[in-house]
């Protein structure tokens, strides 16, 4: 008598290739001018956009999982070109956890405000922002005061530095990658409809 064993996988042969394509990207990305734009003292970055346009196209699976890569990828640059300010990069928590919840934060806001253009911006914005308020806010718990030291700055000059930061860089990351993710997410529903 034969039996049949039904398997169910926490992920798609579709999604695979969809992680497999973000990831490459976020690798490059990381391996260019282009993926982390330098605004001293820190890096402005464009990784985390493979990472929400993942999330919203295919859910927080896809989402975290592109977000390790970008996590990993920043960990590991971290170590490979130090800057004064690796060491903030060599706590996991900032470089890999902050950047796998992007995908997570994204997924689930598009999830739950629907299919529609206004939800994947909303949704864009939402992971955009997580990973600027992530990594800056737990910059100001985590090493505030070494920061200051490593800038040669006065403690209350790193604290509005780092609130700086999350506006001046923050906020065009965040409309750059909402632009980006529409233009992308609107043109592969495109061509999943003409199939």
């Amino acid at each position: 008598m034969q039996t049949t064993r039904k398997t169910t996988s926490f992920i798609n042969t579709r999604q695979l290739a969809i992680v497999g394509l973000l990831s490459g990207i976020s690798i490059l990305l990381s391996m260019t001018p282009l993926g982390f734009i330098p605004i001293p003292p820190i890096n402005a970055t464009i990784m985390h956009i493979p990472v929400v346009i993942g999330a919203i196209l295919e859910g927080p699976v896809v989402g975290a999982l592109i977000g390790l890569i970008f996590g990993v990828t920043s960990f590991a640059k971290a170590f490979a070109t130090p800057t004064p300010l690796s060491f903030i990069f060599w706590n996991p928590i900032i470089s890999i956890g902050v950047r796998i919840l992007i995908g997570v934060v994204s997924a689930y806001a598009y999830k739950l405000l629907g299919k529609g253009k206004v939800s994947v911006v909303i949704s864009a914005l939402a992971g955009s922002l997580t990973n600027t308020i992530g990594v800056m806010g737990l910059i100001y718990l985590f090493y505030v005061a070494k920061y200051a030291e490593t800038l040669g700055i006065s403690l209350e000059a790193a604290k509005a530095g780092i609130i700086g930061v999350v506006v001046t860089s923050g906020i065009p990351e965040a409309i750059l990658c909402s632009l980006v993710t529409l233009a992308v997410v609107t043109a592969v529903r495109k061509s999943r409809k003409g199939r």
